[in-house]
């Protein structure tokens, strides 16, 4: 036995959307219902555990050994939910059952830019034998508990006797998704992935395994101290306004407008600006709902639905999650997207929450809800007699994309040891820049320059960055715009470089190169191979027209919409998604370098390490910071800081 396809079904109390599959796998009333399998491509069978079947012994003892590969589509899921069956079983067996021999059509149609459903995928693919559409209301009944009703008798679950032809019905379901399984994989053998993404996945799946652990005390009492000052602040409204609902979007702003207020919108943005420059009466009603919005229980509610019963949360990241640039997704409780910590005194704050005293609170820090908010990080805890190192890369898409485009002046910025920004702004405008010193001023329009226009951003890209609320003036937009890209003629090379061999390998299906990029057409698909040999695909890619008449490259993919749709791009875009997966590429190659250490987390050029007492900050920051053989005078550097609980230094 070489390979088995696998596909099971099985039954959680726990909403496997919100708790992510370690915590569905976990709870007590967990069980696999149906097991589907097809031993090295041969005759798929059903095995119908609910009613007693058994797996037979030699596909268990396959679950186990290495060197049978196990296929399914989000094999983690399949991973994870076996792990639990077995451990059931066998209380001997390990936690999770090892990553290393399992293999993931999903993520395999992740590397090719295809759709991360199985539904989707099969479509893309145009395959035969297609997921079967019902399954969604077949799980529905089976999968998940029900209301109880006179009809049901009370009962909160469905079990197979309750509707014996729904029963046959999710059995062909069952087995219809390992066909489908099967499918892609002999769609897709033309493009194997190769072996050292799978160790990348195993690696992925090893963190997601070890999880990083909460604080539930703290968790617990920021819910608590929420909820009572939520409850405050709408009193208060209420009070002022006479609203019923003064959380309502449409009674606050009726009562807004009677009160000789319009607005638009109750976004962040438009009540701040309001704020400034409103009466006395309206403002107080302001800087209250914009503490109600300000509310963060969303976040710590999230830690409390994905916690294992040992307080770790597991499953945070999806590998290739981002499948144009192959980089990690966030799921559950989302650190990609955590409010900043601006506090020096987290630690007396994270007391004051922990014990849920609301009067220190309210006195020390004012607005609670901000508070909480740049709280929960701090809820990320390493386990007893443990610290958190956190390093991360210095400005690393700047340092790929200056290395990448050959713009010599900004890779001696970073030999140096300088500030880009400042430097950005001393090329623009031909002075001197220096922060909190001569031409200190010009600082900020460097940053934001640096930060809109790296990518053919223009003016559209500076306002959207929030280049007029920084004090910028309409008029300086267009010739900072000018200025950035006559600073970094290398960097706007690049684009149109990256542009024209893209162009050219799709209108003439030839191999096209520039900077060490390549550019190829294969079976109805664009790959860029990066210098660390992954390679970036698009699906279908065409040439069309832009609005403006010019020429365009378009491709398949999911867009803004979540819908599978034709997508454009150009030169600069492709640029983007180049430096974002080389940084990708980078970030990995840093954590297999520290795989012998207790990786935990990583939030996008930062890894969280859970260390020992005696581990040294700077040999972690010196090995995060090794160059790869394939980035040959590429300037890294990492820095990071020790801490008692997650935050940012």
């Amino acid at each position: 036995m070489k390979s088995i396809s696998i596909d099971i079904e099985s039954y959680s109390s726990v909403d496997l959307r919100k708790a992510g599959v370690y915590k569905y796998a976990e709870s007590d009333d967990f069980e696999i219902l149906l097991f589907s399998y097809s031993v090295d491509g041969s005759e798929i069978k059903v095995v119908d555990i609910a009613k007693g079947e058994e797996i037979p012994k030699e596909i268990l003892d396959a679950l186990t050994d290495e060197n049978t590969i196990k296929w399914a589509f989000n094999a983690q899921f399949e991973r994870v939910c076996l792990s639990r069956y077995l451990k059931d079983k066998d209380s001997s067996k390990a936690v999770f059952l090892n990553p290393i021999s399992w293999k993931c059509t999903m993520i395999w149609s992740a590397t090719l830019g295809l759709p991360l459903s199985l539904e989707g995928v099969g479509a893309v693919l145009g395959l035969d034998k297609q997921k079967l559409s019902e399954g969604k209301n077949l799980i529905n009944y089976f999968c998940k508990p029900c209301s109880p009703t006179k009809s049901n008798g009370g009962r909160t679950r469905n079990k197979y006797f309750h509707d014996k032809e729904k029963w046959e019905m999710f059995k062909s379901y069952n087995k219809r998704d390992v066909e489908v399984e099967m499918g892609i994989q002999a769609k897709l053998s033309r493009f194997p992935v190769p072996d050292d993404i799978w160790d990348e996945f195993y690696l992925d799946q090893e963190i997601n395994d070890r999880g990083i652990a909460i604080d539930p005390s703290l968790v617990e009492s920021a819910i608590k101290l929420d909820s009572d000052v939520r409850g405050n602040l709408i009193n208060r409204l209420s009070n002022i306004t006479g609203l019923e609902n003064p959380n309502s979007v449409l009674q606050m702003k009726e009562w807004l407008s009677k009160n000789g207020l319009e607005m638009e919108s109750l976004g962040k943005k438009e009540v701040v600006n309001k704020i400034k420059t409103a009466p006395d009466n309206i403002r107080e009603v302001l800087l209250l709902r914009q503490q109600l919005s300000k509310s963060s229980v969303k976040k710590y509610t999230a830690m409390k639905n994905a916690a294992c019963t040992d307080n770790r949360e597991r499953g945070m990241f999806r590998f290739y999650g981002a499948n144009r640039t192959g980089r990690f997704a966030g799921r559950l409780v989302q650190l990609q997207n955590l409010p900043q910590n601006y506090l020096p005194d987290l630690a007396e704050a994270r007391g004051l929450v922990k014990q849920g005293n609301m009067k220190a609170l309210e006195m020390l820090y004012e607005d609670i809800p901000n508070t909480l908010s740049q709280l929960i990080r701090t809820a990320f805890v390493p386990q007893d007699n443990h610290k958190f190192i956190v390093a991360d890369f210095s400005a690393i898409e700047a340092r790929v994309l200056a290395w990448l485009a050959g713009e010599k002046w900004r890779m001696k910025v970073f030999e140096d040891g300088k500030d880009i920004y400042c430097s950005s702004a001393s090329q623009m405008f031909g002075v001197p820049v220096e922060k909190h010193g001569i031409n200190g001023h010009l600082r900020q329009k460097g940053k934001i320059a640096e930060l809109a226009l790296g990518y053919g951003g223009s003016v559209g890209a500076l306002k959207a960055m929030g280049a007029l609320d920084m004090g910028l003036k309409e008029e300086e937009l267009q010739p900072l715009v000018d200025a950035w890209r006559t600073s970094n003629p290398m960097v706007t090379a690049l684009w149109w470089e990256v542009d024209k061999a893209v162009k050219d390998c799709i209108k003439e299906r030839i191999t096209t190169e520039t900077r060490a990029i390549k550019f190829s057409y294969k079976s109805g698909f664009l790959f860029i191979t990066l210098p660390s040999g992954r390679k970036l695909a698009y699906v279908k890619p065409r040439i069309g027209e832009n609005m403006f008449g010019g020429e365009s490259v378009t491709y398949e993919g999911v867009g803004s919409t979540k819908k599978w749709e034709r997508l454009e791009s150009y030169g600069p875009k492709f640029v983007e998604n180049i430096i974002q997966a080389i940084s990708r590429d980078i970030l990995v190659y840093a954590m297999k370098n520290l795989r012998f250490c207790r990786i935990v987390a990583h939030v996008h050029d930062e890894i969280i390490i859970e260390a020992g007492k005696d581990v040294s900050l700077e040999s972690i920051c010196e090995i995060m910071g090794r160059t790869p053989p394939w980035a040959k005078g590429l300037l890294l550097r990492a820095d990071g800081y020790e801490c008692e609980f997650y935050k940012k230094d």
